[in-house]
């Protein structure tokens, strides 16, 4: 029997992919992040098949459900929010079925991040204004960043910014940010993307840190900072231009 590693998407329901959907439907016990998981997601789940709430599970806890699950003769759905390449904790978990002999796949999901950018209305690679994008976060009350990915030094690039789990120290993130990016780069905040309380800051480094504390988004929110943010004078890509050689 397979552990399926399963990207739930950034929170509506129907956002989950078709393969994630159909695995929902098949497996006997289904692992969830209860806070981050609508309730409407957890229908696609096969009738009778037991629900677990991982919020207040340790890793060894979950791994214990995940391992009986196997050896009673059971598929697992293990749900992550968003895709699991991203901030899912999946790495730890597969690490522990490898010793333990259990085999499992994963299917992608739609990013928080690609959510959000989809609601701002915005490609995050723009012609000639940006090109890179940078997933990242900011330290907080968990694991340690390495070496060399602090906001300063990945700020050097110029690139565009992604951040997860950073709106609490979003002060912190901007003072990192400005010596880089200015007061005038834009920036955005984009908090429960796709879900109802969805809500929408724009604005500058200068001016997104008072808008995030007035606004009292404190969770489950993207910052974005970049020029592509509020790009409008750009060429053509060169993917549809006339002279581009096809066939």
């Amino acid at each position: 029997m397979t552990v399926h590693f399963i990207g739930a998407g950034p929170g509506a329901a129907d956002l989950i992919t078709v393969r994630g959907q159909q695995l929902l439907g098949r497996c006997g016990l289904c692992l969830y992040p209860g806070s981050l998981t609508p309730t409407d997601l957890l229908a696609h789940c096969r009738p009778g098949a037991r629900l677990v709430d991982t919020a207040n599970l340790t890793l060894d806890e979950i791994v214990a459900e995940l391992v009986a699950a196997h050896e009673q003769g059971h598929d697992i759905a293990r749900l992550c929010s968003g895709d699991p390449a991203v901030y899912s904790a999946v790495a730890e978990q597969m690490r522990r079925l490898d010793v333990a002999g259990v085999p499992y796949d994963v299917t992608p999901g739609v990013p928080a991040f690609a959510a959000a950018a989809a609601v701002l209305g915005r490609e995050l690679t723009v012609p000639t204004v940006g090109q890179s994008l940078i997933i990242t976060r900011a330290q907080a009350r968990s694991t340690s960043m390495p070496d060399g990915e602090d906001l300063a030094t990945l700020g050097a690039s110029g690139a565009t910014l992604a951040l997860h789990l950073a709106v609490n120290r979003i002060e912190q993130v901007v003072e990192e940010l400005l010596p880089n990016y200015g007061e005038d780069c834009p920036a955005a905040v984009v908090a429960q993307a796709s879900q109802d309380g969805e809500r929408v800051l724009r604005g500058t480094l200068g001016d997104i840190a008072q808008q995030v504390r007035d606004a009292g988004i404190t969770r489950a929110a993207m910052i974005f900072v970049g020029k592509v943010l509020a790009a409008e004078s750009f060429p053509d890509s060169f993917l549809y231009s006339a002279g581009r050689p096809r066939g």
